[in-house]
Formats: C-alpha cells, sequence, structure tokens
C-alpha cells in the first residue's frame, strides 16, 4: 500500500493518499484545501485517482471534493446518511456561510462493511456514526483512517446537527477499540502530540476513553 498523509487547509485537516503500488490507482481521502498541491503529490507518484472518499459531510473534510473531482474526474464516495444531510440546501449554506465550497453530491454511497477499491488494495467501511449520522473510518492493511471519530489523544465533538455523544462513545468502543492493538490510527485533524498513534495507545493514554 502506498500511504501518504499531508496537511492540508487552515483547519490542518489530515488528507491521506492511499495508492495500489502495482496498479497505481488512488484514492483520496478527505481533500480540506491545498487541492493543487494534492493533485501535484499523486502527479510526481505517478498515480492516477479514482475515488474521493470522505469519512464524513462536515464541509472542512469535504471542501476540496469539487476541485479534486475537477482536476481528476474522480468519484466522490460518502455514507447516504450524509450525503443526503449535507448536501441539502441547509448542509450547502451552512458551508457556505462557514467560507468553505460545498461539495457536489456523493456519486457513488457507501455502508458498513463495504470495501473502496484501488487497485489491488482496498479500504473498509466501518460506520461510526455519532460525530455524525453518516461518519466512517475506513480500515486496510492495519491502518485505520478514522476521520474526525477519533484523534490522537482525543476525540470528535458531538455538538454539531446530527450528532449524539452516546451513540458516539458506542461506536468507539464497540467498533474501534476491539481491532488489534498494532492498527495505526491516521486521525482527520493535527490536533495530538503525534501525527498519528495506535489503537493501543489510545486504549492506554486517551482521557476519553477511560
Amino acid at each position: 500500500m502506498i500511504l501518504e498523509q499531508i496537511k492540508v487547509g487552515f483547519m490542518e485537516v489530515f488528507c491521506y493518499l492511499v495508492g495500489c503500488p502495482e496498479t497505481k490507482e488512488c484514492l483520496v481521502i478527505d481533500p480540506a484545501g491545498d487541492e493543487d498541491r494534492v493533485y501535484a503529490r499523486i502527479q510526481d507518484l505517478g498515480l492516477h485517482l479514482s475515488r474521493i472518499v470522505n469519512t464524513h459531510g462536515h464541509p472542512d473534510h469535504t471542501c476540496g471534493n469539487a476541485r479534486m473531482k475537477e482536476l481528476t474526474g474522480a468519484k466522490i464516495v460518502m455514507h447516504p446518511m450524509d450525503d443526503e444531510l449535507f448536501n441539502s440546501a441547509e448542509g450547502r449554506q451552512m458551508a457556505s456561510q462557514m467560507g468553505f465550497t460545498p461539495s457536489p453530491a456523493a456519486d457513488e454511497h457507501v455502508e458498513d462493511g463495504d470495501r473502496v477499491p484501488a487497485g489491488t488494495v482496498s479500504l473498509e467501511v466501518i460506520h461510526t456514526p455519532g460525530h455524525s449520522p453518516g461518519g466512517i473510518c475506513l480500515l486496510g492493511e492495519g491502518n485505520l483512517f478514522t476521520g474526525d471519530t477519533l484523534f490522537v489523544g482525543a476525540v470528535g465533538r458531538t455538538d454539531l446537527p446530527g450528532a449524539s455523544a452516546q451513540q458516539f462513545m458506542e461506536s468507539i468502543r464497540t467498533r474501534l477499540l476491539g481491532l488489534p492493538g498494532d492498527t495505526r490510527v491516521w486521525p482527520g485533524h493535527d490536533y495530538g502530540m503525534r501525527p498519528s498513534s495506535t489503537i493501543e495507545e489510545e486504549r492506554r493514554t486517551n482521557p476519553w476513553l477511560r
């Protein structure tokens, strides 16, 4: 697996490139600013982008969707619950009021247990509602892309539209903390002491999980 973590935008979102070393097909997770720089990196690596995957629909994670699709023709992939919520008139207005470019509607929907392919590489979709109704994490080859569900030493917010604190903590405890301890955690923001962690480290040290 080709894996690159790229910090983008003014909210320090971590965008990820995940690619297949054999076919050179790749996907991008949460483009959220600096799209031309991300695209240049894709070209530098000799990759071609097939899918834009969003861990959730909040505009700070989807604001680069339109530009990345314009540059590459890649399909936008999102859980249907967030696609519906954040592509509503209210959701698009919220993005614009916050200074973000609204995302086009998703081209493909994914549900829990689906797999998102990039050549011979594929990521399993784990539905983790709570931060948003259609929030997902993506698991592949011992790497877990957690979006705003789990950070290094912290967890996401539950005070936004469609959020649920009870559902959120249940998602983390039942869907993520049971994964192998050496699973590498790749969060959606650069909020922690390190840019990545492991499930075992978060079990032991994350104060929100004790």
